[in-house]
C-alpha cells in the first residue's frame, strides 16, 4: 500500500483548512517496508519517534512505571515530533492498572476566559475560517504540562525531575534529524506557511535552509523551558517566564490567553468510558472526547452482526461499518461535548438497547440517507499522535496528544521555543452555522470561557477475562474513532496479530459528508462497485491514521510492540 508518513500530512492544506471534507493523504510515496513487531517480556513502548520511544524504555528499565515512561515519552515527542509531540497542546491519557482498575486524564485544551461562541466572526458577523484556525485567536490554553504533572503526582513512581531530564538534554545538545521529520520540514509548502512566524523559522531552519536527514538539530531555547518544567514541574510553564513569554506572544499577534488563563488551568481525572464486544472489555476516554462513546456506541451496533462471517474488508462487512459509523457520527454531533458545561446521555448511547435500536434501521442491502438537515460534522485536523506503554507488571498507559494542525498554529514562542496549538478550531464555528460543507453550530460544542473543546481522541485499552490485551489508539482528526475501532475490531473479531490488525486497510465514514473514505491499494475494484451498488458514495484516498499499539501474546504472555508503517519515524522499544 502506498502511503504517506504523518510526518508530511500537514503539507497538504496552508494554515487554513478550506476544504471540511475528511482529507486523506492522495501523494504517492514509496511504499515503507512493513513494520515489524517487537517483542519483549518486561515493558514496551510504542511512538511515533523510535527517538522517544527510546526514550520512554529507558525509563522502564530503570525502574520508572507505564505513567512514568508516558510522561517521558511525551515530553520527548515534544523535542523529536514536532508536528504534533508537544508541550503547547493537550489532550488524553488512559491508565489500567494491573488489578484491573482504571481511570482517565483529561489535559484538552480550554477556551480562554474572553472567549465568546461568536469570537470566529469577523467585524460584518461573517464566519472567519481564517480567525477560526490561522490566528493566535485559535489557540486554547495549553494542556499537556498539567496533564503530566497530574499524571505523575497521582500514580507516576520516580522523580519528575528524571523524567523531564533527558528531553532537556536532548534538546540542549541536539537530536539527529528522521527521514521523516527532514523531509516534512523540507517541504516548500509547509516552510511557506511557517515563515509567517520568524521565531519557527530560527527554531526548525538552518539560516533559513532546511535540515537534513542525519543533520543535528538543537533547540535551544525549547531546552530551557522545558529545564524551567524539570525544575518547577507545572509552574515552570504556567507561572513564571514561559508563561510572560506566552503572555507576549498573545499580544503581539492578537491572542487572548492571559497569564491568569494559564495559572488557573487545570487537568481533570475522569471516569473512563467501558463497554463490551465479544466477551472482551473496552476502556476508552469520556467526553470531551467524543471517540470513547462513538466506539463503544459502533462496537454495540456491530455485536450483533456476523462480522467473521462476512469476512473482513469485504463489501458487507464495509457496509455494515459504514452504516454503524454513520449513525455514531450524528449522536456525535448532536449530543457531545465538555461534561462541565453539558450532559451528554453517555448511558444511553453506550448502552445494548440502544445499539439494538439503530442496528433495526440498517438495511443489509441499502445504503442510508445523510442530510444536511440533521447535523454535519466540524473540521477537525489530522495531525495529531498517539502512544502506548506497557510495564512488567501489567500497568497500561494509551496516550493521544495533539496541536490540532501539523505543528499547530505553525508559531513557535519567541524566547520559549515551543510551537501553539491551534485547537480552539474544534469549537463550532459561530452558534447555528451549520451548512453541507462540514461547518456545525450546535449548542454542545460553542467557545465558552474555561470550556474543552469536543476531540475524537480516542486512547483505547482492552482486556479480557481481567487480563490486558491491547493498547491502542491514533491520530486522524475525524477519522481516529474509525481507526482505532477497526484495530480493536482486527484484534478481537478476527483475532489477527497485533502487527497485522494495525497494518489492515482502514476506511471513514462521519455522517456527513456522505462518503465512504478508503485507503488506496487497500480494497480492490470489486468491493469498491459492489458498495456503489448499495447506494454508497466510495472515495479513494491515502492513509488513515497511525495505529501506535501494544498486544500481550496470549500463549507466551509476551508483549508485542507494533508500529504503524503508515508513520515513517516511529519505533517500538521493548525492556528485556
Amino acid at each position: 500500500m502506498n502511503v504517506l508518513p504523518s510526518s508530511l500530512r500537514a503539507l497538504r492544506r496552508g494554515a487554513l483548512a478550506g476544504a471540511l471534507l475528511p482529507v486523506l493523504s492522495v501523494r504517492a510515496q514509496p511504499a515503507p517496508r512493513p513494520a515489524q513487531p517487537v517483542e519483549s517480556a518486561r515493558g514496551m513502548v510504542v511512538s511515533a519517534s523510535a527517538i522517544a520511544s527510546q526514550v520512554g524504555r529507558d525509563v522502564l528499565a530503570n525502574g520508572g512505571n507505564a505513567v512514568d515512561a508516558a510522561i517521558a515519552t511525551g515530553f520527548a515527542l515534544a523535542v523529536t515530533y514536532p508536528t504534533a509531540g508537544n508541550i503547547g497542546g493537550g489532550g488524553f491519557m488512559v491508565i489500567r492498572f494491573p488489578d484491573g482498575r482504571a481511570t482517565t486524564l483529561d489535559f484538552r485544551e480550554r477556551a480562554p476566559a474572553s472567549a465568546s461562541p461568536t469570537m470566529f466572526t469577523d467585524s460584518t458577523g461573517a464566519y472567519s475560517a481564517r480567525i477560526h484556525h490561522g490566528s493566535h485567536k485559535a489557540v486554547g490554553v495549553p494542556g499537556t504540562v498539567a496533564g503530566f504533572d497530574l499524571a505523575h503526582q497521582k500514580y507516576g513512581k520516580v522523580s519528575w525531575a528524571k523524567l523531564v531530564e533527558p528531553s532537556v538534554r536532548m534538546a540542549d545538545t541536539g537530536f539527529i534529524v528522521p527521514t521523516g521529520l527532514a523531509a516534512s520540514l523540507g517541504n516548500p509548502r509547509l516552510q511557506e506557511r511557517l515563515s509567517a512566524y520568524p521565531a519557527t523559522i530560527a527554531a526548525y531552519y538552518q539560516a533559513g535552509k532546511p535540515y537534513a536527514a542525519g543533520d543535528r538539530m538543537k533547540l535551544t531555547d525549547l531546552a530551557n523551558t522545558l529545564g524551567r518544567i524539570r525544575d518547577l514541574r507545572r509552574d515552570g510553564f504556567y507561572k513564571g517566564t514561559t508563561a510572560h513569554l506566552i503572555v507576549a506572544e498573545m499580544k503581539k499577534y492578537g491572542g487572548i490567553i492571559t497569564e491568569q488563563d494559564l495559572a488557573a488551568y487545570e487537568a481533570k481525572e475522569r471516569a473512563p468510558v467501558r463497554g463490551t464486544f465479544n466477551g472482551y472489555d473496552i476502556i476508552t476516554m469520556p467526553p470531551p472526547s467524543s471517540g470513547g462513546v462513538a466506539m463503544v456506541e459502533m462496537l454495540n451496533i456491530l455485536e450483533g452482526f456476523d462480522l467473521k462471517g462476512a469476512g473482513h474488508n469485504s463489501p458487507q462487512y464495509v457496509h455494515w461499518l459504514a452504516e454503524s459509523m454513520r449513525r455514531a457520527y450524528r449522536d456525535r454531533a448532536v449530543h457531545l461535548g465538555d461534561p462541565d458545561y453539558t450532559k451528554p446521555p453517555i448511558d444511553l448511547l453506550t448502552s445494548k438497547q440502544y445499539a439494538i435500536k439503530l442496528r433495526n434501521t440498517i438495511d443489509a442491502a441499502k445504503a442510508s440517507p445523510s442530510s444536511p438537515a440533521d447535523v454535519t460534522t466540524g473540521y477537525e485536523s489530522d495531525e495529531t499522535t498517539h502512544y502506548s506503554v506497557v510495564d512488567k507488571d501489567g500497568m497500561a498507559v494509551s496516550v493521544t496528544y495533539t496541536l490540532e494542525a501539523g505543528y499547530g498554529l505553525g508559531a513557535v514562542v519567541d524566547g520559549a521555543g515551543f510551537l501553539l496549538n491551534n485547537e480552539m478550531g474544534d469549537f463550532n464555528g459561530k452558534p447555528g452555522l451549520t451548512d453541507s460543507t462540514g461547518l456545525i453550530g450546535t449548542a454542545p460544542n460553542v467557545a465558552q470561557p474555561g470550556k474543552r473543546m469536543l476531540s475524537s481522541m480516542t486512547p483505547t485499552i482492552v482486556a479480557k477475562d481481567g487480563k490486558l490485551v491491547a493498547v491502542v489508539g491514533s491520530p486522524g482528526g475525524r477519522t481516529i474513532i474509525n481507526t482505532v475501532m477497526q484495530v480493536v475490531l482486527n484484534l478481537t473479531a478476527f483475532d489477527m496479530p497485533v502487527q497485522q490488525a494495525v497494518n489492515a486497510p482502514r476506511l471513514h465514514h462521519q455522517w456527513l459528508p456522505n462518503t465512504i473514505t478508503v485507503e488506496r491499494d487497500g480494497f480492490d475494484a470489486a468491493t469498491l462497485d459492489s458498495l456503489r451498488a448499495k447506494g454508497h458514495t466510495v472515495r479513494v484516498g491515502g492513509q488513515q491514521g497511525t495505529a501506535h499499539s501494544i498486544a500481550v501474546d496470549a500463549k507466551t504472555g509476551r508483549l508485542v510492540g507494533a508500529p504503524d508503517p503508515r508513520d515513517r519515524d516511529a519505533g517500538a522499544s521493548g525492556h528485556n
